[in-house]
């Protein structure tokens, strides 16, 4: 296996200790609006309808000031492996865990917005050294996107989807893999169809749970619970979408906020884990809470919640109508994501689908809410491409 050239750098997460002295202090000190207006008994998922309902921010927001340890997320980053190389001018920080199976595929997986490298903190390890020997292994290399996490935050524009999907096959190759596979969801599923569509030559093949068919395609067709996702996406961007349009159009006027305020920077992001989860009314239904705030702590650690929230001014509607992607894909629907693309019309821009699932439960965050299963139907769905390719 060839080795790491010598522009990637070892790297080590520790924020320090008055910086977490620091988050409690702002967490003691809150300032709270008086509660929301709609008055339903919990479980019941109507209680979001406002946004996070007072009860449930002020439960998280003790809990993050006085239990929470960011100490045991950071030992985990650095156990896993954490570097960062500079590509055109940007540094990039990744986590990178190679396996110990010489069989092992090169596999770089993509997180989106709000979440982070955080999605796949659960997942890494057992996608490197499965321990079912029957299992793929894969050599697990997982970014943060420019302006997330510990990677640099751009100081002009031009930091879309189609660069930074070059920027990871130029990581990539730096990392000794020139050929590799690609999953993502969120902006990492729009980014992996770019590396599918882009770059056939270095992408073996590619998995995600985020498929946009090109534009002006009809419902005539479809099958009653396709055209039921098409009017559930439609809805979404209607009614559910104000978060986008602001991060779109004005991120540095909310970025103030987000940089300067945790519990403004933990209730804009607890909104789209509990409306966009696979829960009946709180995330927590099926996500750790530790899990959640190690995310919004590591956003909020690394001052990125404007730096994060360009990627909408950068990206929002921007994949070309005339992409297509014909190396073999694996696409999953999970039920209770927000957008859900109809077989047809995924067709119509992944050209060699070789696998398609929609599973029973799961959400936009499917490492998180089921990760036994997303681990699983990851792996299958990467065979299934690597078999295409024999």
């Amino acid at each position: 296996m060839p080795r790491p050239t010598s522009d990637v750098q070892a790297f080590e997460a520790h924020a320090t200790d008055a910086e977490l002295d620091d988050l409690r202090a702002r967490l003691a000190a809150t300032r709270l609006p008086e509660a929301e207006t709609v008055h339903r008994a919990a479980p019941d998922a109507r209680r979001w309808e406002q946004g996070v309902p007072l009860a449930d921010l002020v439960d998280v927001v003790d809990y993050w000031r006085t239990e929470y340890d960011w100490r045991s997320f950071e030992e985990r980053l650095n156990r896993i492996g954490q570097f960062r190389t500079t590509i055109d001018g940007l540094g990039i920080h990744f986590l990178h865990r190679r396996s110990a199976r010489a069989d092992a595929t090169p596999l770089v997986l993509t997180h989106g917005w709000p979440d982070s490298i955080v999605r796949f903190i659960d997942a890494v390890d057992e996608l490197a050294d499965p321990k079912d020997a029957d299992a793929p292994a894969f050599h697990v290399v997982v970014p943060s996107l420019p302006g997330f996490g510990y990677s640099d935050k751009p100081t002009t524009t031009g930091w879309g989807t189609e660069k930074i999907a070059a920027a990871w096959v130029e990581l990539m190759g730096r990392l000794g893999y020139s050929e590799f596979t690609a999953h993502g969801g969120d902006w990492g599923g729009n980014i992996t169809t770019v590396l599918g569509g882009r770059f056939p030559a270095h992408v073996l093949g590619i998995h995600t749970t985020f498929a946009e068919g090109p534009p002006g395609l009809t419902t005539d067709g479809l099958t009653a619970v396709e055209r039921e996702w098409v009017e559930e996406t439609r809805d979404f961007w209607r009614h559910r979408a104000a978060y986008a349009k602001q991060q779109a159009t004005r991120p540095q006027t909310i970025g103030y906020s987000l940089v300067d305020s945790p519990v403004g920077l933990l209730a804009w992001i607890l909104d789209k884990f509990a409306e966009w989860s696979d829960a009946e009314d709180s995330p927590f239904e099926t996500m750790s809470r530790d899990r959640i705030l190690d995310d919004v702590t590591l956003y909020w650690l690394t001052r990125t919640g404007a730096s994060a929230a360009r990627i909408y001014y950068e990206s929002h509607n921007s994949l070309d109508p005339e992409l297509r992607v014909d190396v073999p894909s694996a696409l999953t629907m999970y039920p209770r994501d927000v957008e859900k693309c109809p077989r047809p019309w995924a067709q119509e821009r992944y050209r060699q689908i070789v696998r398609w699932k929609s599973p029973e439960a799961g959400g936009h965050f499917p490492s998180l809410e089921v990760p036994q299963y997303f681990v699983k139907d990851l792996r299958e769905g990467l065979a299934a491409v690597l078999a295409a390719n024999r």
